[in-house]
């Protein structure tokens, strides 16, 4: 109802009533046109979190989510991830999209201090204005603000000279955007983008030179994803060999992994399984597939050209009790009820040992965290449960261990070096160190 002013003519009172719900026709589309440009952007930002996988690593355990305080452990010292919620002291609710941007794409935090490349920013420096906004606009509008001040890096002199960043920013991150090929096409252009910035693949799997910056950030570098040591793990090869990497693996064998966190060639473990369980499973059907395709466009960092060829005898000396190699004997106790004798497991619930990247991995160090530690599939929405694997650190000595390793990464047609028993040792050491429980008895 519209309340007019006394003494106006009836004529001009109509006229004015028409103006006023011809502003209302007009101003009231454009108000819903910029809510739901609103929504969308939100929305957007949303899904863009997910699958940057931005709570995993700036919520710490039994956290608030997105506070911030994860230790993050680097060769050169410990790193606590920031508070991302909406808390003007502690967080980000004082910044402005542009105060944002910087820190997201340059790694320089509002109050201009540099941030440490353990946040992925130099991939993200290759995200797009609008992802960066809608980012913004999720984070700000639907992440509840929590009131958390984060422990300071405790990093090892000279890399706690935060200023020495700005010459390593000049040097290492590049903010052109992700390469665009016209003849790839559309699948194959969007995977480049999801996996060069969004997704930051290239954080875990790219190795990385004396200054800890990755020695490629797109397809035109042969080290670009061929595998590398992170936190005590080996992040897969994934280029085109056929023994090491996906060269055995199809577009949809790859989406599938990256959807549910296993497949018929492998299944995920550590830190890739939390990965897949808070980011890639929520990746769209056209994202999962595009990743794919670019990942499978990428040819074999070691040259790897044969395909992997099974072996059956390892399987007869096994169905024989025939236990004269060292680590066979423990093998059939502790592993072939699950994984078979002839080493083909069984797929998408305990993985096939042979042929599998991960035990031909030149650096056996998943393997000897999995033999010490245990570990857990990714959980999924689409999987009715996630299966365990045990420990046997507690069980089994450094040498023991390494002739189980030695014995898998050498049967069934796998030809991968022996497991060394101090490389045991010394892994264990370190999981005792963060974990007191997690490894084991050493001393037997």
């Amino acid at each position: 109802m519209l309340l007019l002013p006394q003494g106006l003519g009836i004529a001009t009172s109509r006229v004015l009533c028409k103006l006023a719900c011809l502003t209302l026709a007009v101003l009231l589309p454009v108000g819903m046109a910029l809510a739901a440009t609103d929504t969308q952007q939100i929305e957007r930002g949303r899904y863009l979190a997910r699958i940057a996988n931005c709570a995993a690593c700036h919520t710490s355990e039994g956290g608030k989510p997105f506070a911030g305080g994860l230790p993050i452990r680097t060769a050169v010292g410990t790193i606590h991830s920031t508070n991302i919620t909406p808390d003007a002291g502690s967080g980000i609710g004082a910044y402005t999209l542009a105060e944002f941007d910087r820190a997201l794409r340059h790694g320089v935090a509002r109050d201009g201090k540099r941030l440490y490349p353990a946040m992925p920013y130099p991939s993200y420096a290759r995200m797009r204005a609008e992802d960066v906004a809608a980012l913004y606009a999720y984070l700000r509008a639907e992440v509840a603000p929590v009131t958390q001040r984060n422990p300071a890096p405790q990093m090892r002199w000279p890399f706690s000279m935060r200023s020495l960043l700005a010459a390593w920013n000049v040097l290492f991150v590049d903010d052109d955007p992700v390469r665009t090929d016209t003849a790839r096409g559309a699948a194959w252009n969007r995977g480049a983008y999801l996996v060069q910035a969004v997704a930051h693949c290239g954080a875990c799997h790219t190795p990385r030179g004396n200054l800890f910056a990755e020695k490629g950030l797109d397809e035109r570098s042969r080290h670009f994803l061929s595998g590398a040591s992170v936190e005590g793990w080996s992040a897969t090869n994934l280029t085109g060999d056929q023994v090491t990497g996906l060269g055995a693996w199809s577009r949809a064998d790859i989406a599938e992994f990256l959807r549910t966190g296993r497949n018929g060639h492998a299944t995920s473990f550590g830190p890739m399984s939390t990965v897949i369980s808070t980011a890639t499973q929520y990746m769209s059907e056209p994202d999962l597939d595009a990743v794919a395709a670019y990942l499978k466009s990428l040819p074999g960092a070691r040259g790897e050209d044969k395909p992997f060829r099974h072996d059956a005898a390892t399987a007869q000396q096994l169905r024989q009790g025939r236990f004269d190699v060292p680590g066979a004997r423990q093998y059939a106790v502790f592993c072939m009820p699950c994984h078979a004798a002839d080493g083909k497991g069984f797929a998408r619930v305990f993985p096939p040992l042979a042929g599998n990247p991960t035990v031909a991995d030149p650096d056996p160090a998943s393997l000897v965290n999995l033999l010490l530690d245990g570990a857990v599939t990714a959980r999924v929405g689409t999987a009715p449960a996630d299966y365990h694997m045990p420990g046997y650190g507690w069980t089994l000595d450094d040498q023991e261990l390494a002739n189980v390793l030695t014995f898998i990464r050498g049967s069934w047609g796998n030809r991968a070096a022996p497991v060394p028993e101090a490389a045991v040792a010394a892994r264990r050491k370190a999981l005792a160190a963060q974990h007191p429980a997690a490894a084991g008895d050493a001393s037997r």
